[in-house]
């Protein structure tokens, strides 16, 4: 069979930089395979992927060595608009992707390019935005969209390309939980067509592999540095020294002194079938006596006290919330998108005001303080990065709030240089913003507001986009503001590994409602709530089921051991 995709020896270098991005890639990949492109942020599966579809050379210009052909054809020689008829991308900044004024324009537009009759076309449209979850909102425009929205209606868009290769870049990056889980079965779906080649690239590793892949290619440094089936890779001890985050349960058999060798279908929690050594093993470990999670008994720095709201003054968005944040603690908000997570952070920061009951901050009623007086005490990292951007080299980015209040240029240098490094950003510290990536970007939004040394810290999906090893990097920076000054942190994120790794109590949201403030290990074993808030069952809670032990018993053993083993 001949190669759908065929790089040799090739490489990339862009214009702007001095040395190369690509460095002797040689790889076959052939019709109707399912590959996941791995590899930390930098590594260059992105502009691997670029190359395939046409945007390097000709919307990122650079110096190509080597050859690749796409269905046959010399990209170098093809034109971007050739090259569209074979390979369609769903990009990970679903802004810089949308053409239409509504979501259902936008879905339409390949359809509208090769001139499908209107009368075929609406009820594709329909059909393709169901599937998604987005058919009520056909008449919207895609830019009041929440990010996760965005995403699906992206996902929609290319169900309509009759194309031989699919890529989905960072697919998950800005979806729930539960949509999550519809995504990776719906590009599974789409792979089932043999006559259609799928690549994905993505962070998650355990949830992409919710659905099997044929191959993953971990890059590294530019190179390809693996090409293994899943089973392979988790065996071996590349994810680590690639900072790339290895399933929940694959890291609990670690914990537990499993062996990996000799355990059948590892890449598949439902199919593994473990060594009886193996099973004995992890039943000692969960069953073993550990420290319970403590709850703070610090004084409420945050109280929503029956509050409401509506955009519109008709439809509330939220509906009668009540529930109290204490000093220092560490709080993850989750709920599907569009559950009112957002708002509520909206409302705490002062950028919107409740239609009813009151929000206490520090004791005082919000309504008294201006945005400036909120903002001394509350910062707020939004979701997308580019709505927050205004300078044109990322130090002065970092630096620029502090100077707006008057800091020293000693202490704005020292500040920055700090955070900067933290988050894993400082030799880029004089390049410009416009030409890093969206996770990077991400980390650039993080570090700005790391710099003002905030009471309390809004994160809004502060881990879309970025590779474990980032990740990391600011979640130890976050957790000594916590630590060492008692910030107090509130994560709304969809991750439900950031919740068990990095929080002790859970706010969960569902259509406007709270549902739930508990212990994260509470909320995570609790059926009902992971249902009714498209949330899904972690790894740990599956994990626990099928070595018949209480799932929140484990997941709490889980935190505790970790969190013991990293203060050690």
């Amino acid at each position: 069979m001949e190669p759908i995709i065929s790089f040799q020896n090739f490489g990339f270098k862009y214009k702007t930089q001095s040395s190369p991005t690509l460095v002797d890639i040689n790889l076959d990949i052939y019709p109707g395979q399912k590959v996941l492109i791995l590899g930390a942020s930098g590594s260059g599966k992105s502009t691997l992927c670029n190359c395939i579809n046409g945007l390097i050379p000709f919307s990122f210009e650079g110096e190509i060595s080597g050859t690749l052909t796409v269905c046959g054809r010399e990209t170098k020689k093809a034109s971007i608009f050739e090259l569209s008829q074979s390979v369609g991308t769903v990009l990970q900044d679903s802004d810089a992707q949308f053409v239409g004024l509504s979501v259902g324009e936008d879905i339409a537009f390949a359809m509208e390019n090769i001139c499908m009759p209107r009368s075929e076309m609406v009820p594709l449209v329909e059909k393709n935005a169901s599937i998604v979850g987005m058919k009520d909102f056909i008449d919207h425009v895609p830019f009041e969209l929440s990010g996760g929205q965005k995403q699906k209606v992206a996902i929609a868009g290319v169900f309509a390309n009759d194309v031989k290769i699919l890529i989905f870049d960072e697919p998950l990056a800005a979806l729930d939980p539960q949509m999550g889980m519809t995504a990776v079965s719906l590009i599974d779906d789409l792979a089932k067509d043999k006559d259609r080649t799928i690549l994905i690239i993505e962070h998650r590793l355990e949830d992409v592999l919710y659905r099997p892949v044929d191959r993953i290619i971990l890059m590294g440094g530019g190179r390809i540095v693996a090409d293994m089936t899943p089973d392979e890779l988790l065996k071996s001890t590349l994810l680590k020294e690639h900072g790339i985050r290895e399933p929940l349960y694959i890291t609990a058999m670690k914990y537990a002194g499993c062996s990996l060798e000799g355990n059948k279908n590892l890449c598949s929690l439902e199919d593994l079938a473990f060594t009886p050594e193996n099973e004995t093993k992890l039943k000692t470990f969960f069953t073993s006596q550990y420290t319970p999670l403590k709850e703070s008994e610090a004084e409420p720095v945050i109280e929503f006290d029956h509050v409401s709201f509506s955009y519109d003054h008709q439809k509330n968005v939220l509906t009668d919330i009540n529930f109290q944040i204490r000093k220092g603690e560490r709080i993850a908000i989750i709920g599907k998108n569009g559950a009112g997570k957002s708002t509520a952070a909206k409302l705490l920061c002062g950028l919107i005001r409740p239609s009813q009951g009151q929000i206490r901050l520090k004791g005082g009623d919000i309504r008294d303080l201006s945005i400036k007086e909120i903002g001394e005490i509350v910062s707020y990292v939004m979701q997308n990065p580019n709505q927050m951007l205004v300078k044109d080299i990322i130090k002065d980015e970092v630096g620029l709030a502090l100077k707006i209040r008057g800091r020293s240029e000693e202490a704005i240098t020292a500040m920055t240089e700090k955070v900067l490094k933290a988050c894993n950003l400082y030799k880029m510290r004089n390049w410009p913003v416009d030409s890093i990536s969206y996770g990077q970007k991400k980390r650039v939004t993080v570090a700005s507001m790391m710099a003002l040394e905030p009471e309390v810290l809004v994160l809004d999906e502060p881990t879309a986009g970025q590779d474990f090893r980032s990740y990391t990097d600011i979640m130890d920076f976050v957790n000594t503001l916590n630590r060492e000054f008692g910030i107090t942190i509130l994560f709304i994120t969809h991750d439900m590994h950031l919740a068990i790794e990095n929080t002790e109590r859970a706010i969960v949201f569902s259509d406007g409602e709270l549902i739930a403030a508990d212990r994260v290990c509470s909320v995570l074993a609790n059926e009902k709530i992971i249902e009714r808030a498209s949330l899904k069952q972690t790894s740990l809670y599956r994990l626990a089921v099928k070595l018949g032990l209480d799932p929140e018993s484990v997941i709490e053993h889980f935190i505790s051991y970790e969190r013991s083993a990293a203060r050690e």
